[in-house]
């Protein structure tokens, strides 16, 4: 099991991007619960189900459920309560769905004693300038991401995903204890996949981000152990 010093630099979140339960669980045995939290996202939460999720828990994991709820505000309700019923650390939401399916979700965690972390999707990774235009967004993707980083603030939520670069205006904006989770993590020698608002792990040092989230450039990884401690050094 990898332990590390991570003190004062962004936490660690590890997206389990696998299609298989089997290849998870073997980078799952290396990592320390204690060090690093774990991403599951719609691909292996489809498969595995909540079950997988109380098999990570068991093994002292808090775990980020990412699946971006995006929808009416009453569905968007139950969901965020069905989510919260698993005991997850954390749940995201599209900030794009609107003031009330923030509020609806946000209103959904309100009996819960101990609630998940409540995360808005600004814009995903993926997109462009181009992206938005052909949406019928005419803003800057940069001004977009801080609009939505706002409405998620005054809805109540506890934090963003966004790219890193926004980071510093995203907390002026909306206070330090804001939370600021950035995907896109990527070594100068990875290759981007689909993702284009992306920064490098010593970028990501100099920005004020509170969690990272390291997915492919880790689970591709022939020695996903080593390329861990490289972007760990990186931040240091």
């Amino acid at each position: 099991m990898l332990k590390l010093n991570c003190a004062n630099i962004p936490k660690i979140i590890i997206a389990l991007d696998f299609n298989d339960k089997k290849n998870a669980m073997k980078l799952v045995d290396l990592l320390n619960p204690d060090v690093f939290y774990l991403k599951i996202g719609k691909e292996m939460f489809t498969m595995l189900g909540k079950k997988f999720i109380y098999e990570l828990h068991q093994l002292g994991f808090n775990i980020f459920l990412d699946l971006k709820f995006h929808d009416i505000p009453n569905t968007v309700f139950n969901a965020t309560k069905a989510a919260a019923d698993m005991g997850i650390w954390m749940l995201s939401i599209h900030a794009s769905g609107g003031k009330k399916m923030l509020i609806s979700a946000k209103k959904a965690l309100q009996s819960f004693k101990t609630r998940p972390l409540l995360i808005g999707v600004t814009a995903l990774t993926s997109l462009t300038h181009t992206d938005l235009k052909d949406i019928g967004i005419q803003m800057p993707l940069q001004d977009y991401i801080l609009i939505l980083s706002k409405l998620s603030s005054d809805c109540g939520l506890d934090g963003v995903v966004c790219p890193g670069k926004e980071a510093e205006k995203i907390k002026l904006l909306c206070g330090n204890k804001y939370k600021i989770i950035t995907p896109g993590i990527r070594c100068l020698n990875d290759s981007t996949f689909d993702q284009n608002q992306i920064i490098t792990p010593k970028q990501a040092k100099k920005f004020p981000i509170d969690y990272i989230v390291v997915g492919r450039s880790i689970t591709s990884s022939k020695n996903p152990i080593k390329k861990l401690n490289f972007i760990i050094q990186s931040m240091q």
